[in-house]
């Protein structure tokens, strides 16, 4: 009791003990009455009580609300008011201002229920289930009470959803609800569960949560929208922010284009609410996550493709330009822009082509380097300009190649009309300003980076310091201003204009000897580094010592030797005598050990809280940390490992320089091969359309000449009409010909026709005889059924017999109509012999008829073909029937043989049977004489032996007649049946 003194604060001892007392009674009657309406009334009174005592409800009445929602799902009265009661408990939302102790009080509270109701993972999911009650004193309840708990312990909560079965799925269903609390509230509940957690990320997105939020942020007014639209805003960065995969689904998804239409700003006087400005900052930050330097390259690039090509960067780039438009918005969108269009070409180009809606219009960039020379602009706003340049520049040659042209006295505008972005620049560099001078010089540096074109080109840059005196170079004028120090009165940082010089002559002299032998040419610029360096300053002074001591190793480093005062040996002994190799080496080190460098190295964006802390680069501390090994190794170097390495790096430059000669060769003929071809394409184009007109033109002149053969025969002399058929035939070449081929091959069917007769005849005759062998005297009964086999096969021999006629009497009507169609050509050559004019006649008439002639001519030709069609198809027609004779031929000379074998067995059969009746007459006539005798003599006659014995005989005998008998009937020929017939009875008779 003494720690709910504590925690109640400043209440008596008495009214806590009754209100103790009272929350026992009311957790008793919860969990012992019977009935529903005293148990809800119960509960009703914990809710009153639970704000106000919130310890003692939560210790005495946790369990009986948990068992309450366990057990009384059906009363949705009840439900709520448990719900409503254990949010008031877990909840640390207090609506009163309260000291710093009871806040803290307060959240220990919460947390401590919070891990007691999850301690059980069945609560959870208890409240999960309750969110698919479509009651909304149910829902609604279940949606806080959820909430209150991700936000006390969130990963635990988290880990049990995910792992519940549709958790986040129920979830999801909130964004659908029709009751706009429910579903604002459900927004809030998903921004809780989202929360740094990757794979329930993943889950809501793809429960379709993309679609969801867009539909609300729509209906809600894009921009203008609420602060609905904020919190969908933000559950969107949740579910987008470092996860690659979702990203990915929101691109492919085609959701960036649905982005385009929060960025329509509307009319300069439409104003600007509290709410729009956040949600529009909300929105740029969107967009940032998309195309973050963080992200994967290809995935940022495929995103920044995706802005351009639907029009958000043009819509950003408008906001950009527009007048009327808060700082902070225009500081967002100038960062947003410089992400979208960072190492982009495409992007980067279509910026450097936009204008600010001015009189002249200007260039963009110009605008914004304007305002970031400008000391007056809030400093945010400056970086921003500052970041938008640099991601302009970045893997951007084209542009850095511009920017630097504008510096070139070729290009600079000598009316004055126009300040140039190189100008601006300048400016900036040397204005009184030191914040000026430090993004001035970064600025040029990014224009520098990577490109030692833009190095080499810089060093024609002459500046005019003032009226009287010669031009001096660029490089020449930095030196000056270093070299200065403290002596020209600066606003700002005492040391960030010498060291946004010293950053830019670092760029500027790395991997360019030349721009090191002209730093070097100034007789100056070395004792200036090394006394910088050897001095002992205070701690700021450090980070410039290190800085001079970079510059002064990039010299050694990057040195070619070409100056014999200042060559790399010489420059190392005046270190070791001036400095000391461990002194230069250790001052070296000052720049990556300074705070502000790891700070930079971090991100691309120059993002300070102050101009004190604007002290490096992000690209810069990559030039630091690639440069700091190699200077160190090439102070330690003696003089002889510095010749072989002079002499590999001469050997690898002439080695680089004779690849390069012969890729540029190489180059060169594959351009030189590439003409080539094109020319022999065309040339081969050419040669094919003079081919066919030469070809027209052949076949042009060889018709103007039969036309004048023709002419010049129809002029002919007059006897020589009756062979004008043949002449006018002759002047195409083929007529006369193929009317002699047609005569022979009629001749030739005409002879065939006559063989094929004479075959036919021959085979009648053959047939003939044939019947008349079958139908000789003296076979009778015999030959009857052998003459039915044999008139079967001979029907079917005249059935083919009678086809091959059929098809010969057609024949013969096609080679009829063939004559006809000859003694028709015969008759138009005649006619065309006729047609031809007397050598008096008209030359226009003759042309006319000679025209006539031609097409005769060609009906001529095409008739001609059919009738050499129609004959090859008779020739075929005569092969298959010449076929079929000879099969039929075949057939009768097998039935012939086969009849001579038959007739040869019948003969032998006779024979056999003319000697045994001879011998069955002999046997006869002993038989009855032995009879005859034995009946003389007075002895029974007992022939039973010799009877059973000549049964035997007979028995094979009648056998072997038998088989005869069957073979003559299989083969027809069963002419012996009579005397077969006449051997049985005897048999019969004897046997009796």
């Amino acid at each position: 009791m003494n720690f709910l003194r504590g925690v109640m604060g400043g209440q008596s001892a008495g009214p806590q003990h009754t209100e103790a007392e009272t929350i026992q009674k009311l957790c008793d009657r919860v969990a012992s009455s019977t009935l529903l309406d005293d148990r809800r009334n119960a509960v009703r009174a914990l809710k009153s009580l639970s704000k106000k005592y919130r310890l003692e409800v939560g210790i005495q009445a946790m369990e009986h609300l948990i068992h309450v929602l366990q057990t009384d799902r059906s009363d949705s009265e009840i439900i709520g008011y448990a719900l409503d009661t254990l949010y008031n408990i877990i909840s640390n939302d207090e609506e009163e201002e309260v000291e710093e102790n009871s806040t803290r009080q307060s959240e220990d509270l919460g947390s401590q229920f919070t891990e007691i109701f999850i301690k059980q993972q069945e609560n959870v999911t208890l409240l999960l289930s309750l969110l698919e009650e479509f009651d909304f004193h149910v829902r609604w309840p279940a949606v806080k009470l959820l909430t209150s708990l991700l936000k006390q312990l969130g990963p635990q909560v988290q880990q049990i959803i995910l792992v519940s079965p549709m958790g986040v799925s129920r979830l999801m269903d909130l964004l659908a609800d029709s009751r706009e609390v429910i579903r604002n509230d459900g927004v809030l509940l998903l921004q809780a569960l989202t929360r740094s957690n990757g794979a329930i990320q993943k889950i809501v997105a793809f429960e379709n949560a993309f679609e969801r939020l867009l539909d609300i942020i729509t209906e809600e007014g894009n921009s203008d929208g609420g602060i609905v639209v904020e919190d969908c805003l933000i559950l969107l960065q949740n579910l987008l922010k470092n996860n690659n995969s979702n990203q990915n689904f929101f691109k492919e998804g085609s959701y960036i284009q649905r982005m385009k239409p929060w960025f329509h700003v509307g009319d300069e006087n439409s104003g600007w609410s509290a709410q729009k400005v956040t949600n529009l900052h909300v929105m740029l930050q969107l967009v940032r996550v998309l195309v973050s330097p963080t992200n994967p390259p290809g995935a940022t690039s495929s995103c920044q493709k995706a802005m351009f090509q639907c029009g958000l960067l043009q819509q950003l780039c408008t906001i950009l330009m527009a007048t009327g438009v808060p700082a902070d918005i225009l500081t967002e969108t100038i960062n947003t822009v410089s992400e979208v269009i960072r190492g982009y070409q495409v992007n980067q180009d279509y910026f450097a082509s936009v204008n600010a809606p001015s009189n002249p219009p200007r260039p963009a960039i110009v605008v914004l380097l304007m305002s970031m020379v400008n000391e007056r602009q809030p400093f945010v706003l400056r970086c921003a300009v500052l970041y938008c340049f640099q991601c302009f520049l970045y893997k951007n040659q084209k542009g850095q190649g511009e920017i630097v042209s504008t510096l070139l006295p070729s290009t600079i505008d000598a009316t004055g009309n126009s300040v140039s972005a190189g100008q601006l620049l300048c400016g900036g560099l040397f204005s009184t300003d030191s914040l000026s001078n430090w993004c001035a010089a970064v600025a040029l540096a990014h224009a520098l980076q990577e490109n030692a074109t833009q190095k080499e080109q810089l060093l024609r840059v002459q500046l005019a310091t003032s009226i009287g005196n010669p031009p001096v170079s660029l490089l020449q004028q930095c030196t000056n201003i270093l070299s200065q120090g403290d002596k020209i009165d600066r606003r700002g940082s005492k040391i960030q204009t010498r060291v946004g010089l010293l950053m830019l002559l670092c760029t500027w002299l790395s991997n360019c000897p030349i721009a090191v032998t002209h730093f070097l040419h100034n007789s100056a610029n070395v004792p200036f580094l090394t006394g910088q360096i050897a001095e002992n300053l205070g701690e700021e002074e450090q980070l410039v010592q290190g800085l001079c001591a970079l510059l002064l190793g990039i010299s050694i480093y990057f040195n070619d030797n070409s100056l014999e005062s200042y060559m790399k040996e010489k420059l190392k002994q005046l270190i070791e005598k001036r400095i000391g190799k461990e002194n230069f080496i250790e001052k070296l080190g000052f720049i990556s050990k300074h705070e502000l460098y790891s700070r930079a190295s971090q991100k691309p964006q120059p993002n300070f809280p102050s101009p004190e802390y604007m002290i490096f680069d992000h690209e810069f501390t990559k030039l630091v940390k690639e440069l700091e090994g190699v200077i160190t190794k090439a102070i330690y170097k003696s003089s002889e490992e510095d010749k072989k390495e002079e002499e590999v790096k001469k050997t690898l430059e002439q080695h680089d320089s004779i690849v390069t000669h012969y890729k540029n060769m190489i180059r060169e003929q594959d351009l030189q091969l590439e003409e080539l071809k094109q020319q022999i394409s065309t040339l081969k184009c050419q040669n094919e359309q003079l081919q066919t007109a030469v070809t027209q033109q052949v076949s042009q002149i060889q018709q103007h000449k039969d036309q004048y053969n023709l002419l010049k025969v129809q002029l002919g002399k007059d006897n020589q009409h009756q062979g004008s058929y043949s002449d006018g035939a002759q002047v195409n070449g083929i007529q006369p010909e193929e009317v002699g081929r047609l005569r022979e091959e009629i001749e030739e069917l005409k002879s065939n026709q006559k063989l094929l007769q004479s075959q036919l005849a021959e085979k009648d005759s053959l047939i003939e005889n044939l019947k008349s062998s079958q139908a000789s005297p003296g076979t009778n009964e015999q030959s009857s059924a052998t003459a039915s086999r044999d008139s079967e096969q001979i029907a079917e021999l005249k059935q083919e017999l009678a086809t091959l006629k059929s098809q010969l009497n057609s024949q013969s009507v096609e080679i009829t109509k063939l004559q006809t169609e000859k003694q028709e050509l015969l008759q138009k050559t005649e006619t065309f012999a006729k047609s031809v004019p007397a050598p008096g006649e008209s030359e226009a008439g003759m042309a006319a008829k000679t025209t006539d002639v031609e097409g005769r001519l060609s009906a001529l030709l095409q008739e001609t073909k059919e009738l050499k069609n129609e004959i090859k198809a008779l020739s075929e027609e005569r092969t298959a029937i010449k076929e079929q004779l000879d099969a039929s031929n075949s057939t009768i000379a097998i039935l012939q043989n086969e009849k001579n074998k038959l007739e040869m067995d019948v003969t032998d059969s006779k024979k056999e049977q003319d000697d045994l009746l001879v011998l069955l007459a002999d046997q006869d006539q002993k038989i009855f004489s032995l009879k005859n005798k034995l009946k003389e003599l007075g002895h029974p006659v007992r022939l039973k032996c010799f009877q059973k014995r000549f049964m035997v005989y007979f028995k094979e005998l009648y056998c072997s007649m038998e088989m005869l008998c069957l073979h003559i009937h299989i083969t027809g020929m069963n002419t012996w049946v009579h005397e077969y017939g006449i051997v049985c009875t005897a048999f019969t008779v004897f046997g009796e």
